[in-house]
């Protein structure tokens, strides 16, 4: 199959090295060892911006004046304009340049920061969170291109570690930022506080950033796009409508399983395009496929905890919103520990070992998490979340770095669409996969009550503390699964990464 006409790999001469950053081709030389905290802070800004959400819901449907369940909407067209977006995304930057897209997106996305903070409705709130995915869907993946193409091989595990933090912090530190911002000030501000940190990223990206494009003009693949685009829409919002306690599940198997049957259409013909939108090429690469294929598996069980463990906690064990957020400031504590000694244990370890240990780890911790009652000693608790917080911290982080391990950088554009694309997938599906784990759970149990206890027993949808341990037992064991990938990982697996 024909490669893309993508960026030529720098030569030995022309390689840019720790101390000669000026000859680096995609970063202004003194700049290059700051580039990956811009693109670290425009990864908080869009991932923070997704979590905080959740806890504003509330207030923004008394706005609105409509049920809090039906901005459901806004949060599911967000997350399908990221689907659909990101795969066009490495075309993009190849074709007008990383700074102009990159550029491009985080105007786009400080602008529908404003748009949803003055929406008046669900409809104005829903079209401005369209536009915010479009921003979102070419900031995160070129923001990644960027840096991965900047750095070179032995500063590379450090750079990744840098601009991971945000997919991994966002998640834990959101939902209290959010119940404090909605708490004391208005939701709105959790839109319009996007737009001084936007304007400074964008003033540091014209500075830092140069605007390199691919060395030939490849033409759009028009019909790989609307594949794609149909077959990522068809799985998560199928996975979505499942969660939905009040959805038809014939309906969300439809959607899910049509997204299948044209995500096979779709693999057929970028496998026989000449210029695929998504090259599948790099999933040679060991190193490269076990972090999409096994990481996915990974990733969608992790991401379904900070999705089950606020209602855990205000649901099962009755906390406040509030009280609720800070025990999962634990979990943060937990990821900003691990951040501080990743590099050096992959550094030392490798791969291979630590992401099978760390995987087993967080399979079990997640599994415990349901396990932990309202009765249970508070030590206890705090100590499960930290452990979870460190296990989510150097999984993120070794899968991030390894994905780049072996990948030439004359595919680096077209492995980082393809990782993005499935990197996005799971973040939306955790939380999809922890929502149906609840709905299964409590269908069972509706369904275990007979007649004769039925007056006595919960209503139907209503969840109580037996129904969380079988989602988090679901999420551990999906973790738990990947572990197979990983062991198939070869001992010396990226260990040239640390050599410098």
């Amino acid at each position: 199959m024909a490669q893309p006409d993508l960026p030529p790999r720098p030569s030995a001469e022309s390689a840019p090295t720790a101390s000669d950053t000026s000859a680096n081709p995609y970063a202004q030389g003194k700049w290059l060892r700051y580039l990956p905290f811009l693109v670290a802070a425009t990864f908080f800004m869009e991932y923070l911006d997704t979590t905080v959400l959740a806890t504003a819901l509330p207030q923004m449907a008394h706005s609105f004046g409509v049920l809090p369940n039906a901005l459901s909407i806004g949060m599911s067209a967000y997350m399908l304009a990221l689907a659909v977006f990101i795969p066009v995304s490495g075309w993009m930057a190849d074709r007008f340049g990383s700074k102009s897209i990159f550029s491009t997106a985080i105007v786009i996305f400080t602008v529908s920061s404003i748009l949803c903070g003055l929406s008046v409705g669900i409809v104005s709130f829903t079209a401005a969170r369209v536009l915010q995915g479009i921003g979102g869907a070419m900031m995160v993946p070129v923001g990644r291109l960027i840096v991965v193409r900047a750095v070179d091989r032995a500063n590379l595990m450090r750079a990744i570690a840098t601009i991971t933090w945000p997919a991994i912090a966002a998640p834990v530190i959101g939902p209290p930022i959010g119940g404090i911002i909605t708490t004391y000030a208005s939701w709105r501000w959790i839109f319009l506080l996007n737009v001084p940190f936007g304007i400074a990223a964008l003033i540091a990206a014209g500075i830092m950033i140069r605007n390199t494009r691919g060395t030939a003009r490849r033409p759009l693949d028009v019909l790989g796009f609307i594949y794609c685009a149909l077959a990522l829409t068809g799985l998560m919002y199928g996975t979505e409508l499942a969660s939905q306690q009040n959805a038809n599940l014939w309906t969300a198997a439809g959607c899910f399983f049509g997204g299948i049957l044209i995500g096979v259409l779709a693999v057929r013909h970028l496998r026989g395009h000449s210029h695929p939108l998504l090259d599948f090429s790099a999933m040679r690469e060991p190193t490269f496929s076990v972090t999409v294929l096994s990481g996915s598996l990974t990733r969608i069980g992790i991401n379904a905890v900070p999705f089950l463990l606020p209602l855990l906690f205000q649901v099962g064990f009755g906390l406040s919103a509030f009280h609720s957020g800070m025990l999962l400031l634990v979990s943060a504590l937990g990821n900003f520990g691990m951040k501080a000694v990743t590099t050096k244990v992959l550094t030392r370890y490798g791969f291979r070992n630590p992401s099978l240990i760390d995987v087993a780890i967080g399979g079990i911790v997640i599994i415990a998490c349901g396990l932990l009652t309202p009765q249970a000693p508070i030590a206890i608790t705090l100590i499960v979340i930290f452990v979870y917080g460190c296990t989510r911290s150097m999984q993120f982080s070794l899968l991030a770095t390894l994905a780049y391990a072996d990948i030439p950088k004359d595919q680096v554009s077209s492995a980082n669409t393809l990782w993005n694309a499935a990197l996005q997938m799971t973040i939306g599906l955790g939380i999809a996969f922890g929502a149906l784990g609840l709905r299964m759970a409590s269908a069972l149990r509706d369904a275990g009550t007979d007649h004769a206890s039925a007056a006595s027993a919960p209503t139907a949808g209503h969840l109580v503390l037996a129904d969380f341990r079988l989602a988090f037992l679901a999420a551990g064991i999906l973790t738990l699964v990947s572990l197979y990938g990983y062991w198939r990982l070869a001992p010396q697996a990226g260990r040239h990464l640390s050599k410098t």
